[in-house]
């Protein structure tokens, strides 16, 4: 694909999704402070491009809730119940609309995920970052993280293999339907996904 038609086409949806969704965003940013306090936003240093760190942002779901060590609860004890709801409506991912206007990611390729994995990848999976990652991707419209992380691995590298603006389009049509339909937002038995160990056949 053409790099300045993918990347026009990232800015024209990017900045009017968020000019359509900025009253949806501004009741959740207010719902949130009223039921957990500031802050609003979640930022996490996250790999893009070439493995790059950049600062994600998404709806906070979780509060900061800590055992008697000082350390956070698991997810499923912090997640709230205004998050589960921004979670299964993906409201909660509407922020990154404005990391794909300022170009740290694309509105379609494999999901960002954590800075501590890029030394986990087999050199096939490092491939990933071959491409800025995605708000949506070709692994998010095929079960999302209902799949095992060697499936999500292989559908983000044919991605890659196979990215172009008619993929694109398909991808993002069919998101919206994914988005309708709420699957695959979390792995089965676990509030959000599991850790990805690095392991052979890990389905992490």
């Amino acid at each position: 694909m053409n790099a300045f038609i993918k990347r026009l086409m990232d800015i024209l949806v990017a900045a009017n999704a968020l000019l359509v969704m900025s009253p949806l965003m501004a009741l959740v940013a207010v719902a949130i402070t009223m039921s957990m306090g500031q802050p609003v936003l979640f930022r996490q240093m996250r790999p893009g491009h070439e493995g790059r760190p950049f600062a994600l942002l998404k709806f906070r779901t979780m509060n900061e809730l800590c055992d008697e060590q000082g350390r956070l609860l698991p997810d499923a004890q912090r997640l709230t119940p205004l998050g589960s709801l921004l979670r299964r409506l993906s409201v909660d991912e509407l922020p990154q609309l404005w990391n794909v206007l300022r170009g740290d990611m694309s509105l379609v390729g494999p999901r960002p995920l954590l800075m501590q994995y890029l030394d986990r990848y087999t050199r096939d999976q490092a491939r990933r970052h071959e491409v800025k990652p995605g708000l949506t991707g070709w692994a998010q419209i095929h079960g999302r993280n209902g799949l095992s992380w060697p499936q999500k691995f292989a559908l983000d590298i044919w991605y890659v293999d196979n990215r172009g603006l008619r993929l694109d389009t398909w991808i993002l049509f069919r998101t919206l339907w994914q988005v309708v339909k709420r699957e695959g937002i979390s792995q089965p038995g676990h509030a959000t996904v599991l850790e990805f160990s690095g392991r052979e056949g890990d389905e992490r």
